[in-house]
């Protein structure tokens, strides 16, 4: 009789403890990114993309869009902003270097 009271105990011992098992805790959800800087990233791949079909793609440009794409990755808006617009600025130096005429000397 003790013994069959004793497991029954183990038992129900057993079974209370596996209700206090703990979930393992959730992800804590990704930082979004603001307005600001998605927009800044749409227009800075518009500026690259343009500038790299003129064959007037600065490296500089690229890899500041490169930036700002694992800076949104990340959700970081701030650093996709800073670096978006620099892709975007170099985007349209490099536009502009191209609209330019060749400087030629003359003797």
């Amino acid at each position: 009789m003790q013994k069959q009271l004793l497991i029954a105990a183990i038992a129900a011992g057993m079974f209370s403890l596996t209700g206090c098992q703990t979930t393992p805790a959730a992800a804590p959800a990704k930082a979004q990114l603001n307005d600001e800087a998605k927009m800044a990233l749409a227009w800075a791949e518009s500026d690259v993309k343009e500038a790299g079909k003129n064959g007037a793609l600065w490296t500089g440009a690229a890899g500041a869009l490169k930036d700002a794409k694992e800076a949104a990755a990340k959700g970081d808006s701030n650093a996709t902003i800073k670096d978006a617009k620099q892709a975007s600025a170099q985007a349209k130096l490099g536009l502009a270097q191209k609209k330019d005429p060749l400087m030629t000397l003359s003797n």
